[in-house]
């Protein structure tokens, strides 16, 4: 089902600017309200960040974006498909990859079988150092490194 139909089944209006906000999202992948705003004004001058999250919050409600936490700072939000993944975000230069369903649902089925606790998959962040920080560590400092990206 495309996000126009999705639209239509939950009796949600589709506005241009609601329009914007989820194809920016599905371009982006994983960004904040405030690059969606950015993006967004690239070629739809006037939207403002009230605009973007009150879509957001619609998009939310109807079950094509979600968000996530990726670190103290404001939420992420994504476009919701059926894979599951797993966020890693990297402590030294902020980027942020994910890892797919495989290793997800094996998680999900070690803690429950483990522990009895159903885990929200697309709440779940891991952090660390990614590979090329760790690679750079062994010639830099930390705060070089965040610099030099």
């Amino acid at each position: 089902m495309n996000w126009g139909e999705q639209l239509r089944e939950h009796d949600i209006r589709i506005t241009p600017q609601r329009q914007l906000v989820i194809e920016t999202v599905e371009r982006l992948h994983h960004s904040t309200s405030e690059e969606i705003l950015a993006e967004v004004n690239k070629s739809f001058q006037g939207v403002n960040l009230s605009t973007i999250y009150r879509a957001l919050e619609v998009l939310e409600d109807a079950g094509l974006v979600a968000h996530t936490h990726l670190g103290h700072g404001a939420p992420s939000y994504y476009i919701v498909d059926d894979s599951e993944h797993i966020h890693l975000v990297c402590n030294v230069c902020g980027q942020s990859e994910c890892i797919g369903e495989g290793v997800a649902n094996e998680l999900r089925v070690q803690v429950h079988s483990q522990h009895g606790f159903d885990v929200d998959m697309g709440h779940l962040s891991i952090h660390g150092t990614c590979r090329s920080c760790t690679e750079l560590a062994q010639f830099l400092e930390p705060a070089q490194i965040a610099a030099a990206r």
